[in-house]
């Protein structure tokens, strides 16, 4: 085909080609010009990076500013909060290490520890944090709060952003990050003095830690996780019942590259962290009790007979009085053969018991049991971010052997909770696995909106002004 540019060869000058003119046309039209139209990113890959960099650092400022005012808003007192009702006790107990009596109670306390008496129904890792901050700065609970909420916001975003990064990318890493600072339970509970605020962090660190033992397995990576479990198990135990999951997933996704003796400095590092408390116990009470002794208590109560088929959590059966004198770790024992005489004796109903707990632990809609605040706070969390967790899921699927590890010990931790002690507070850890799904949703419609901005999706404005540009070019 003919050239329809025609010029006069000059002596010195070579005609111009087609090619030449049109590349000149599209030389003139900008990166701007572009964007509009779908053919370049927003941004350089560094340039990008500089600005996740940048977003995450605002992310991480936003989460301990919103921790510290619900710290300030709780104040510098204790007292039985909606939902927190535990901080009595994680106080009581700082006060009494502080004052030299160990891990116990003044007076009889819930649910079977004698005044005076040793126990081992309560974290062991938190009383130690309170007791700590009330020795550098006085008796000041808003203190402890204040610490708690910049340590965890922090902790917990680069827990949350690693894991998002490493599974599904930079960008959906920043939105993990930003739903964990923003998501309304975990600001609540981060200036809340119980163990939650420490225990997300621990927990999506183990995750994390992982991830990267499958994929680079090493000694120093193993003992790593072995003491992100630990410190998890010190907060609260009910962890170490999925971390058989998690070494079993590491197997799996590392194809024979973790040894053997990688997967047993993981159990040495967890253990050098849990066993001193299981030699306190079998020295205080005279026989094994590997953590605490809550576990029998959440079966017993959990399958008694007074709930019938129809779980109610205001339904606290009493404690046998052939049990009274015993102490915790005989206590313990006992209960939990009865709680679990009572599931095996009639299957049927232990099922449609546990089926009756579903709404209790997945409970996000208001409530006339729950106050206002927990009400907002639940249908805020959970509620607003259940259909980007879903949409994370699906678009997972590509990725399902690394997603694989969320998914189950969201199914497992669930499933536990399910057949003992249903609520909100105990699906947290699920939630914040949940959010990095979230996170990946959130990502992709970002990029949709944005990064493919194109013709397809941008507004009439920025179609016609492209078209402009390409006239402009064009006649040039």
């Amino acid at each position: 085909m003919a050239c329809p540019h025609r010029a006069t060869p000059a002596a010195s000058q070579s005609p111009p080609s087609c090619i030449s003119l049109a590349a000149a046309s599209e030389a003139s039209v900008t990166d701007r010009d572009r964007r509009w139209r779908g053919e370049v990113p927003l941004a350089p890959p560094s340039q990008a990076r500089r600005g996740r960099s940048s977003s995450f650092v605002s992310i991480v400022a936003l989460a301990v500013l919103l921790r510290v005012v619900a710290a300030f808003a709780m104040g510098d007192r204790v007292e039985p909060l909606p939902a927190i009702h535990d901080q009595v006790s994680y106080h009581a107990l700082a006060l009494r290490l502080l004052d030299g009596h160990g891990y116990s109670f003044a007076a009889d306390w819930y649910p079977f520890t004698a005044a005076g008496a040793p126990t081992a129904h309560w974290s062991f890792g938190y009383p130690l944090y309170l007791a700590a901050v009330y020795a550098v700065f006085g008796v000041h609970p808003l203190a402890a709060r204040l610490v708690q909420a910049v340590v965890g916001g922090v902790l917990l975003c680069l827990a949350g952003a690693w894991l998002g990064r490493r599974l599904f990318g930079g960008r959906a890493g920043t939105f993990t990050a930003l739903a964990l600072a923003v998501y309304p339970f975990f600001v609540y509970y981060g200036a809340a003095l119980m163990t939650e605020a420490f225990y997300l962090c621990a927990v999506l660190g183990a995750l994390a830690l992982t991830v990267r033992l499958a994929d680079a397995p090493s000694r120093r990576g193993a003992v790593a996780l072995g003491l992100a479990i630990g410190v998890a198990a010190l907060l609260r135990q009910a962890v170490l019942l999925v971390v058989p999951f998690q070494l079993g997933w590491v197997l799996w996704r590392a194809r024979g590259r973790v040894s053997a003796g990688q997967l047993a400095l993981v159990v040495a590092a967890a253990g050098a962290l849990i066993l001193p408390w299981t030699a306190r116990n079998a020295r205080v009470y005279g026989r094994p009790l590997l953590l605490n002794s809550n576990a029998g208590y959440a079966l017993y109560v959990a399958n008694h007979a007074d709930h019938g088929v129809d779980y109610d959590w205001e339904i606290v059966p009493p404690i046998p009085p052939a049990y009274a004198g015993l102490n915790e770790a005989e206590t313990n024992d006992r209960l939990m053969a009865d709680g679990l005489q009572a599931a095996l004796a009639d299957p049927w109903r232990t099922l449609r018991l546990s089926w009756s707990r579903l709404d209790d632990y997945f409970v996000f809609w208001p409530t006339a049991r729950s106050g206002l605040a927990s009400n907002i706070a639940r249908t805020l969390s959970f509620g607003i971010f259940l259909p980007f967790m879903v949409y994370g899921l699906a678009l997972a699927r590509p990725a399902w052997r690394d997603g694989a590890l969320l998914v189950g010990f969201a199914a497992l931790y669930s499933l536990m909770h399910v057949l003992t002690w249903p609520g909100p507070r105990y699906r947290m850890p699920v939630d914040a696995v949940l959010l990095v799904f979230a996170g990946r949703a959130l990502a992709e419609l970002w990029e949709r909106g944005v990064v493919h901005g194109g013709a397809r999706h941008a507004s009439p404005l920025h179609r016609w002004r492209a078209r402009r540009a390409l006239g402009r070019g064009t006649a040039r």
